[in-house]
């Protein structure tokens, strides 16, 4: 039988492209998977996600090795530029490298033709190698990595608490130590007004975590939960990471973020972020315009 996977494609070459891109299946399909992962952890701690299938810990087992990559490529010290560490090009031409051969390992035999077509998103996942810089484009590949792998049937429905609990909250603690250790710039930062200069959906799904509980969202700046609950939840973990990365009042640097801790129940802050994704992520050609499309992400109208 004839693979029907294909190595995809850049379709976003201009804004007059973007009517095309939100009426795309693709598009359709990545609000839904993303919406459905938010509802999944309703309510749900870290903690409470129990045993992993064989797929997730797979995952976990190749977002592990991406991260061992870090002590063989240690930051150049002989630059002093405030952004882009040079030695991120290097993790990345790893990453570039092994890619197909840890997807290999990753899927079952019957689905190793798919391993070219899902390599583009993986790969995009972390960062620009020539810029030197991460966003939420990159934050955005992944998820479509995801998808792709619930699309032929690697990840299932069940999987669904663990895909944002294990999986993206590993995926995100490893973009934090590359932000970090290589210094990468912000892609296409809003700057005081954006949500975050790196991520978007730690902040959604961790919101959803938050539904049903007896914190509120103004307690989400409280130091003191941050350090008692920061490991449970998605949305205190990115607040302790721009508190370690910035200085100077919160609500000086994370206008957003400070003026959510006012709104009064966690359900509005979930519903308002799920909108602000479709606006300010999905929806500006900026953030978008590098993305690729294949046979199992169309740009075909749904």
């Amino acid at each position: 039988m004839t693979s029907t996977y294909q190595t995809p494609q850049r379709r976003i070459l201009d804004p007059k492209d973007m009517s095309q891109w939100l009426a795309s299946s693709a598009y359709i399909e990545i609000v839904s998977f993303v919406e459905q992962l938010s509802q999944s952890v309703q309510g749900r701690r870290v903690s409470s996600v129990g045993a992993l299938s064989p797929q997730v810990e797979g995952i976990v087992r190749l977002l592990s090795q991406a991260e061992s990559w870090i002590n063989k490529y240690p930051p150049d010290m002989t630059t002093s530029s405030r952004f882009g560490n040079r030695s991120f090009r290097s993790w990345e031409a790893e990453l570039q490298q092994q890619v197909e051969q840890l997807l290999r390992e990753l899927l079952p035999v019957e689905r190793h033709d798919a391993a070219p077509e899902l390599a583009s998103y993986l790969v995009a996942s972390f960062g620009n190698a020539t810029r030197i810089d991460y966003g939420s484009g990159h934050e955005l590949s992944f998820v479509m990595w995801l998808l792709c792998l619930c699309k032929i049937g690697f990840l299932e429905p069940s999987d669904s608490v663990a895909i944002v609990l294990t999986v993206f909250r590993q995926y995100i603690q490893l973009c934090q130590q590359l932000q970090r250790i290589y210094k990468l710039e912000p892609a296409g930062s809003h700057g005081v007004w954006g949500l975050d200069d790196f991520q978007f959906l730690p902040f959604y799904f961790g919101s959803a975590q938050f539904i049903g509980s007896e914190t509120t969202p103004a307690a989400s700046l409280d130091k003191g939960l941050i350090d008692r609950e920061g490991d449970e939840y998605l949305y205190l973990q990115g607040i302790r990471f721009i508190s370690e990365m910035k200085r100077g009042p919160f609500f000086e640097h994370s206008r957003q973020l400070y003026d959510i801790s006012g709104v009064p129940r966690w359900e509005k802050v979930n519903q308002g972020l799920g909108k602000m994704y479709k606006a300010e992520v999905l929806g500006k050609f900026p953030v978008v315009q590098h993305l690729v499309f294949g046979s199992l992400l169309s740009f075909s109208s749904a």
